[in-house]
Formats: structure tokens, C-alpha cells, sequence
């Protein structure tokens, strides 16, 4: 059986959020939350929390059927003392509650090395010279090779890590493998990775991770006029393409691929070609809209990519004109809006001049 100890008792003040940290929102979740969710398989889970959160933090663990909560101590120490009271399995992983980014593989890898050596600490390799200091000056320069800097998880044989607990006293220390290794045995060190980072000051909030949407969109020609809308650009046509709207095809399939990446309805949802008061509209006007839907959720566009099927008109000529305005219109360089054309080579509906299609890529940036 093998437990885990998640430290949440702290306050994170070096974060200078008004509340802890740890329920800071990370994307859709909280940080202790996706932290969490990363042991959400083991056998069971304390959750150390001080008085001040325990409420909240019984609340949190309510939504994880083997997790439950330990009251904390002023000290870390402290607090995993109090949980190895209540730990019932014969290994013992202690992480931090600021570190959600943890992977399977570094989990994974602690137990093995519990398994094999008796103890297993996170650690990466310092890849910048290290220094100890006195009086503000250089003191002594360790060999970079000998220099590590230490993570968690940090996992141990339950029994082992009581016992070094009994030994320590009333004395704190800043992380259990220093205390383990103080009173049982040099804690054994396994490389982990550097995503698994803590969060512990303000700007460490604000990452992003990537998203991915698409969006496909087809028009037939008909309309009774002599030009198609495209990327906001007025295109000689022998004819029009038939919509509510403008019929920007273009445009209607990079909304598409943004809401896709937002996980949002599609354009029909937001502009119904029933509604008259979208009849004609400026597709870039309705972009911009849907990039104000993202921008309530946090996201914001990094990258669109749209290809084109037409075997008429010709676009070559007004492509960089096409990537300016959508660019423009979505806060991007146009070097971030990359547009191609072609035809289809006679074949199906495209090839026969009957209508066009827009296949769409969005990449959209959210907060991890």
C-alpha cells in the first residue's frame, strides 16, 4: 500500500495573494486541485491544511474519494509529522501542494526507487554554478557535478521515515529528504524534470499551455453580385457566394477553429442565420466578437492557419492583404496568420465553380 502526503498547510505568502495560493485557479481548476488529481489513483491521500483553511481544503478533498484531510502544524515539518500518524501505507510519498505540474513518470519513478534503495528524492542536476556565501562574497564554489537542486515527490518506507521523525525532535528542517538523511541514511537521489516546478511567487502563475482548434466552412456561389468577401477583402467574382452575412468563408472557418479551441459552440450558436440582425454583417466585426468570448475565458489567439479551395476567382493576389486584416483584427503579426489557395483541379463541387471551402487551424494560448 502506498500513501502520499500532499504539504498544504502553509500560507504562500511570498505569492502575495490575499488568500492561499494553493486555490489560485490553474486553467479550469485550482492549483491544489490538479495537484491532487496527480495521486488521484494511489491508496489514499492526506491533505495537510492549516485551521484557518481546513474548510475549504475538507471541501476540495470531498471530490477525491481517497483523499482526506489532517489538520497542519506551524512548521512543514510539523504538519508531515502529524500526517505520518495517520498513514497507513508501508511507502510514503510527501510533495508539495504548489507543485501540480508533477508527471506520471516522476511519480513513478520515486516509487521504484523506494522499492530499490529505501528512499527516493526528486532532484535535477544544477546546470549554473553554484556559490555559499558569507558576508555577501563568494565563501567557496562546490563542483557544479555534486550540486543538485531537490523536488518532490520524496518518497520512503513509511516505518523509516517515523523513526527519523522521533529522532528529530522539536528540529525543523525545509523538506524531508535533509531530515531523513540527518537521522536514517543518505536519502537516494533520482533525476526528475524541470516542468515539475513550484509555485511559489506571483509572476510562477502565470504560465500558459497550448490549444488547438479547427474549423471547415463552405459557401456556394450564386449571389447576384460581381465580388466575394474573403479575409475582408473585396475580391472580383463572376459571382457571389449565398449567406446571411458578408459569406467570408475564410472568416467563418477561423471563428470556428477559435471556438473549437475554446471549447465553445460553433458561429451558428453566436450568429444565427436567422437573426436579421446579422444579415450582411461584417465578418471580421462577428471575429471580433468571438475573440472577445476567448478573452473571458482567459485565451487569447497565437496562431491561424487556413487553407483555401477555389477553383475561381483567383486569390494569389490578395492573400497578404487577407492575413493583414485578420491579423490586425486578432491583435497578431501577420507573420502569424499564414493563408494558402489552390484549386481542385476540376474535381466535385469546387472544381465545377460551385462554391468554395475554407479548412481552418487555430492555435489559441490559455493559462495551464
Amino acid at each position: 500500500m502506498i500513501s502520499v502526503v500532499i504539504c498544504a498547510a502553509g500560507r504562500g505568502s511570498r505569492a502575495g495573494f490575499a488568500e492561499n495560493k494553493l486555490f489560485r485557479p490553474l486553467g479550469r481548476t485550482s492549483v491544489i486541485e490538479r495537484t491532487i488529481a496527480a495521486f488521484a489513483n494511489f491508496d489514499e491521500i492526506l491533505l495537510t491544511a492549516s485551521e484557518r483553511d481546513l474548510a475549504r481544503m475538507k471541501e476540495i478533498a470531498s471530490r477525491f474519494p481517497r483523499c482526506r484531510v489532517v489538520l497542519g502544524g506551524e512548521t512543514r515539518t510539523q504538519s508531515v509529522k502529524n500526517a505520518l500518524q495517520e498513514v497507513r501505507g508501508d511507502i510514503v510519498l510527501i510533495h508539495d501542494g504548489a507543485r501540480p505540474f508533477v508527471t506520471k513518470n516522476i511519480v513513478e519513478d520515486c516509487v521504484e526507487s523506494v522499492k530499490r534503495y529505501g528512499s527516493g528524492v526528486c532532484a535535477l542536476p544544477a546546470t549554473d554554478t553554484t556559490v555559499l556565501a558569507a558576508a555577501e562574497c563568494v565563501a567557496s564554489v562546490p563542483a557544479r557535478e555534486s550540486v543538485y537542486t531537490v523536488q518532490t515527490p520524496q518518497g520512503f518506507l513509511t516505518a523509516s521515515l517515523r523513526r527519523a521523525y522521533e529522532l528529530a525532535g522539536d528540529k525543523t528542517f525545509t523538506d524531508d529528504s535533509s531530515l531523513f538523511s540527518a537521522f536514517i541514511a543518505p536519502a537516494h537521489l533520482f533525476i526528475g524534470d524541470p516542468v515539475n516546478q513550484k509555485l511559489t511567487f506571483r509572476e510562477d502563475f502565470m504560465h500558459e499551455i497550448y490549444v488547438t482548434g479547427v474549423g471547415i466552412d463552405t459557401h456556394a456561389f450564386g449571389a447576384n453580385q460581381d465580388y466575394i468577401t474573403l479575409g475582408g477583402m473585396r475580391i472580383p467574382s463572376p459571382s457571389g457566394l449565398i449567406a446571411h452575412s458578408d459569406g467570408d468563408v475564410l472568416v467563418h472557418a477561423a471563428m470556428d477553429a477559435l471556438l473549437s479551441a475554446a471549447g465553445l459552440s460553433d458561429i451558428g450558436h453566436y450568429f444565427p442565420d436567422t437573426d436579421p440582425a446579422y444579415r450582411g454583417a461584417d465578418s471580421l466585426k462577428l471575429l471580433a466578437v468571438v475573440l472577445e468570448l476567448l478573452r473571458e475565458r482567459g485565451m487569447r489567439p497565437i496562431h491561424l492557419s487556413a487553407a483555401i479551395q477555389a477553383q475561381i476567382p483567383k486569390l494569389s493576389p490578395y492573400i497578404d492583404g487577407m492575413r493583414e486584416a485578420i491579423a490586425r483584427t486578432c491583435g497578431l503579426s501577420p507573420d502569424d496568420v499564414g493563408i494558402t489557395a489552390g484549386t481542385n483541379e476540376g474535381l466535385g463541387y469546387i472544381g465545377e465553380k460551385k462554391g468554395i471551402t475554407v479548412t481552418a487551424i487555430a492555435t489559441v494560448a490559455r493559462m495551464a
